[in-house]
């Protein structure tokens, strides 16, 4: 059953301008706005590991959000809240390209 599946949202977000400072702002305002969502099981944001470049890395992306929700339900009322809404107002005319991966993954 699909409500006792975790939901796995990965967004990957390719920034207008990828400087340190574009990126340290974004990084900040996901901490700001998509933290602390009931039923969020985890949250981690970063960039991209340079480092990593083999023929099969995706390296289209300046900053990865990665939230676990408990369920698909949590996933949508996120999707909705007031603070997640407003990060993606306050945040899109910097973005070049936003791409999202969502997964169920059996507990």
């Amino acid at each position: 059953m699909a409500s006792e599946r975790l939901l796995v949202h990965n967004v990957y977000f390719a920034l207008q301008d990828s400087s340190p400072d574009a990126v340290r702002k974004l990084l900040e305002a996901c901490r700001k706005f998509l933290t602390g969502h009931p039923g969020q099981v985890f949250f981690g944001v970063g960039t991209l590991a340079t480092e990593l470049a083999r023929p099969v890395n995706d390296r289209d992306f300046d900053v990865g959000l990665h939230i676990v929700f408990e369920n698909q339900a949590a996933h949508d009322r996120y999707q909705d809240a007031p603070r997640h809404v407003q990060f993606v107002e306050e945040n899109k005319a910097t973005w070049r390209k936003v791409r999202v991966f969502d997964s169920q993954v059996e507990r």
